[in-house]
C-alpha cells in the first residue's frame, strides 16, 4: 500500500510519518484490496476553532470501495487517530458483510442427515 502525505502549511510531529504507517498498514488484515492511501492535513490558525483546529481526511483509492474519512483534533496526532478510527470501522464493516454466515440450526442439521 503506498501512502501519501500532504499537509497545507503544518509542521508535523516528528515521529507522525511512522505512526500514520504502522496505523495504516494494520489495515491490510481486513483483506480489502487498497492501493493508495492519502493522508491531508489542514491547520487552522483561526482562534475560533479552539481544540479543533487540526483537521486530518484520509480518502483511499485502488480496486476496493473508496473510503472517506475526517477527525478533528488539538493537534495532528489526536485528528489523525479520530480519522484512522473511522476508516477501520468502515473497513470492518465491509470485511463483515462479506462473510457468509450459515445460519442453520441443529435440528435442521439432523434432519438433513437422517
Amino acid at each position: 500500500m503506498k501512502i501519501i502525505t500532504h499537509n497545507h502549511g503544518v509542521a508535523l510531529a516528528s515521529d507522525f510519518e511512522e505512526i500514520a504507517t504502522e496505523r495504516i498498514e494494520r489495515l491490510e488484515r481486513f483483506g480489502i484490496p487498497i492501493e493508495r492511501m492519502y493522508i491531508d492535513i489542514r491547520h487552522e490558525v483561526n482562534p475560533h476553532f479552539g481544540k479543533h483546529s487540526h483537521r486530518v481526511i484520509l480518502t483511499s483509492h485502488g480496486a476496493g470501495p473508496l473510503l472517506r474519512a475526517e477527525g478533528s483534533g488539538f493537534n495532528d496526532l489526536a485528528a489523525f487517530d479520530e480519522a484512522a478510527e473511522a476508516i477501520e470501522l468502515q473497513l470492518r464493516k465491509r470485511h463483515e458483510r462479506s462473510k457468509d454466515i450459515d445460519r442453520t440450526t441443529l435440528r435442521k442439521l439432523r434432519v438433513k442427515g437422517a
